[in-house]
């Protein structure tokens, strides 16, 4: 409930999650060391990942448990499938600076071809790591007609994030992340003319087999975007012009346990559970406090935490001096 973004065949995907393409990364990249403090590198993808936000969602350890996409994807991290994306780094000790040109149509509705890769869109990324546990970054992004339906719509994308790890054990650690996206909309072609922020904090406590996770999510969406206008039981235009962001609050929280673990591949079971919090305004169409609940079994390549990789390297014969990880 509440997600939105991309479309299919013409209507706009709403209380769904869009599909991403079969191949969502083909890219190439090359990094220059001048000396241990410094470094420079290039990538080119297509399709690939640009300079904007934290690690993606479905790349992010702790949101692997949650088996929905955060509502707040398309402000934080939705451009990592573009096809055509080039970028330039570099890196002086602890802090990496970055900067993108690529494509910022989202794909098309075919799932299976390559899209025209242009290069109209750029950003640039600030990163910091002052430890192994802790990473921030800061980035900012212009992105062209990112979405079909609303092709005269630019987005100016803000992020920033922090992320924590902390190993407990062999096979347990806590892992955590706190994210912010705005999306501006340069120009009056938005309804709503004011940009529209997003906040969200997920953390995933993994305990042997057993894996606790939770997501609280902030999200002010239009009700262009939520589609809303003229809708069922939805209010009055006039209303949701004195209203043009809605905010949406929504917690879930779950686990899983680890039924199989067999050459490096896991087998797992789990449930979550969402409560929302919509706007008042929105609750004349979902309802004053909706829930929803899901029971997944994931299949899934085992995490590589340290302790397998020194397992790994033991079996080959291999020291863990000198691995840059």
């Amino acid at each position: 409930m509440f997600q939105t973004g991309e479309s299919y065949e013409g209507r706009p995907l709403i209380d769904k999650q869009h599909p991403h393409d079969i191949v969502s990364e083909l890219s190439v990249s090359y990094s220059h060391s001048f000396n241990r403090d410094m470094d420079l590198y290039g990538y080119l993808g297509y399709p690939g990942e640009p300079t904007i936000g934290p690690p993606v969602f479905m790349h992010r350890i702790s949101a692997f448990g949650i088996s929905d996409a955060p509502l707040s994807h398309h402000w934080q991290d939705a451009t990592h499938i573009t096809f055509g994306v080039a970028t330039v780094g570099f890196r002086y000790k602890w802090a990496k600076l970055e900067a993108s040109t690529f494509k910022g149509r989202e794909p098309d509705e075919n799932r299976y071809n390559f899209d025209r890769p242009r290069f109209d869109s750029y950003s640039y990324r600030l990163s910091v790591n002052p430890s192994p546990s802790l990473a921030f970054q800061f980035s900012q992004g212009f992105i062209k007609s990112p979405e079909v339906l609303h092709g005269d719509e630019d987005v100016f994308r803000t992020t920033a994030s922090v992320l924590h790890s902390k190993g407990l054990g062999p096979q347990s650690y806590i892992t955590s992340a706190f994210v912010f996206g705005l999306n501006g909309h340069p120009g009056e072609a938005h309804t709503s003319g004011r940009p529209e922020n997003s906040f969200l904090a997920e953390s995933s406590l993994q305990l042997n087999k057993v894996n606790f996770f939770g997501r609280y999510e902030n999200v002010g969406k239009s009700a262009e975007e939520l589609v809303l206008l003229g809708v069922g039981n939805s209010p009055t235009p006039d209303a949701f012009r004195s209203n043009p962001v809605l905010t949406i609050n929504s917690l879930t929280l779950g686990m899983n346990y680890r039924i199989v673990q067999y050459k490096n591949t896991d087998l797992v079971l789990g449930a979550q559970t969402t409560l929302s919090m919509p706007d008042q305004l929105l609750q004349s169409v979902y309802g004053k406090m909706p829930v929803s609940g899901e029971i997944y079994l994931r299949l899934s390549p085992s995490l590589m935490t340290m302790a397998s990789m020194r397992g790994m390297h033991k079996m080959n014969g291999r020291s863990m001096n000198g691995m840059h990880h």
